[in-house]
């Protein structure tokens, strides 16, 4: 029997489109298909929440899913964990979580948490933590960085060119941009990453991008990795890559 792999990009807290893409998937593959998120499950969009407990739950029924960890997943996880919240290095100056173009304020909103305008950390980490449903601290900071299958190396973000695979840094598969995406080499197998928005699941050579921006509300993007083949799941059905 062929092996059949699906794999989801960003999905920013967008509850209503990751269930259309489960559904998808599973008419295509059935209930029991094997899938891989790439992460950034949270902000910007409506309800991360939702999210978060939508894979939980799909995790406690025994799903063949397996779910990575995104930069956003992260910011979440410094946030709320104790003893007081974490500032990512990688955030430009200025910025923090709770910044309009990251998108911390839409969770906070999704667990009923009031973000005043001026922000005292400590204290609201504390409020946004007794928010937080059983479960939901403890998913963030299980996820996985990375999972190879297939000839496919999944992550979030990408990986650093000329370092093999099984020697990545955890900065670079969650934040690497531009040095990895006009690298031009092969890595060593296919990475299948999001991260960065693009209008169209993009296949290079020696990568796949399915950040397709279902955080600004664009549609969420969906792979099918079947034999040597690929293919992008449409309501439709397959589209060949």
């Amino acid at each position: 029997m062929t092996e059949t792999l699906y794999a989801i990009g960003d999905i920013h807290g967008q509850l209503a489109m990751l269930e259309d893409a489960l559904d998808r998937i599973e008419r295509d593959g059935g209930p029991n298909a094997r899938i891989v998120f790439l992460g950034d499950y949270v902000d910007r969009g409506p309800d991360s929440r939702g999210v978060i407990e939508r894979l939980r739950q799909g995790l406690a029924e025994g799903r063949n899913w397996i779910c990575l960890k995104g930069n956003h997943d992260r910011l979440f996880e410094w946030f709320v964990a104790p003893p007081v919240p974490r500032q990512d290095s990688h955030l430009l100056i200025g910025y923090h979580w709770f910044h309009e173009r990251i998108g911390g304020l839409e969770t906070a909103q999704s667990y009923g948490v009031d973000v005043p305008e001026r922000i005292r950390q400590k204290e609201l980490a504390a409020e946004f933590r007794a928010a937080l449903p059983d479960g939901h601290l403890a998913f963030l900071q299980g996820l996985q960085l990375s999972h190879r299958e297939m000839g496919k190396f999944f992550v979030h973000a990408g990986v650093r060119p000329g370092v093999p695979l099984a020697d990545q840094d955890e900065e670079d598969l969650l934040w690497i941009r531009q040095e990895f995406l006009e690298d031009t080499r092969d890595h060593g197998a296919l990475i299948v990453h999001g991260h960065t928005p693009v209008k169209a699941p993009e296949l290079k050579p020696n990568r796949l991008n399915l950040d397709t921006g279902a955080g600004y509300g664009r549609p969420m993007s969906i792979a099918v990795f079947e034999a040597d083949e690929i293919f992008a799941l449409e309501r439709s059905g397959r589209v060949r890559l």
